[in-house]
């Protein structure tokens, strides 16, 4: 790969987006000797509006959408995105084949003398701009005070720290990746709130016409996430959801692929759930399937609720 023109890489410019487009930079350069890249940073509509919830400001593109018009406009030739963030139906010519090693996928807690939700005390004030969170918290503890705060990592640890709210939740995958998981005063489980879908995985996005990004992409692929991921936006891309929609799910192999999946109320007051064990290669199908039976579950009064 010697002489390999740059490959100019998109990203947005918070500290945890530098840290995942620095790393998929490393791997890209390491996998093809010669290569060079250069991080283009590129401020999205979400990094710009602040105060207010990403649920009154239309959604999941907000993180995505000046990145891929610079994508598509050949400004850029590859985009770093946090899974999480990405809508299920991505803009006409552009293609997301490519995923890195996901990361622990859980939710952790961060509070002054609580590594539990059962032990934050009656009545205290939680911090999250996510509904899923929310919604999750207060179906587990309903006595429990939930407020809007957003910006990066950074941003919410300082207004915890400050004594704005007195507890927080933030993705372990962040956490890690910034080297601040010692921030975190106990892990939840899975099995007690579901993580968002494709929380903790990074998606590589490029022009779907671009076999050269292809080919050097193609070695950087995890398979084991890339079956994970696409069962879980199968779920997400059946129930239509969006930022304003509290949705959840984790698929995990262990020979088999396990899903599970459920949708809430913003109250949290209802939540279903439901789960499929399955062939790896039926992936999206399953996840489609169990997004369905949720999606009549709910019902439409539910869902118009949700929407």
């Amino acid at each position: 790969m010697t002489g390999q023109p740059e490959v100019k890489i998109g990203t947005r410019g918070s500290p945890l987006a530098l840290v995942q487009a620095r790393a998929a930079a490393a791997r890209l350069e390491a996998a093809h000797l010669g290569l060079k890249t250069e991080l283009v940073v590129i401020k999205t509509t979400g990094d710009k509006i602040t105060d207010r919830p990403l649920a009154a400001l239309g959604g999941k593109g907000l993180f995505t959408k000046e990145i891929e018009e610079a994508l598509a406009d050949s400004r850029i030739d590859l985009a770093v995105h946090s899974m999480k963030d990405m809508p299920t139906v991505l803009p006409d010519g552009l293609v997301i084949d490519c995923l890195l090693e996901r990361e622990d996928p859980r939710d952790a807690l961060i509070a002054r003398g609580a590594a539990r939700l059962a032990e934050l005390p009656r009545g205290a004030t939680v911090g999250s701009a996510s509904l899923r969170r929310q919604a999750q918290v207060l179906n587990l503890r309903p006595d429990l005070k939930l407020v809007s705060l957003r910006g990066n990592v950074e941003t919410r640890l300082r207004k915890l720290d400050s004594g704005e709210v007195d507890a927080t939740l933030l993705a372990v995958a962040g956490l890690k990746r910034l080297g601040l998981l010692d921030r975190a005063s106990g892990i939840i489980p899975a099995d007690e709130m579901l993580p968002a879908v494709a929380q903790g995985a990074i998606g590589l996005e490029r022009r779907a016409d671009d076999r050269r990004l292809a080919t050097l992409l193609a070695p950087l692929n995890h398979a084991a996430t890339s079956v994970c991921v696409a069962a879980e936006r199968g779920l997400l891309a059946a129930l239509d959801g969006s930022c304003r929609t509290p949705i959840a799910a984790l698929a995990t192999l262990d020979g088999d692929l396990f899903l599970r999946g459920e949708v809430l109320a913003p109250d949290g007051s209802e939540r279903i759930a439901t789960s499929r064990r399955g062939s790896p290669d039926d992936a999206e199908r399953m996840g489609r399937d169990a997004g369905e039976e949720l999606k009549r579950r709910a019902g439409p009064k539910f869902l118009a609720a949700l929407g």
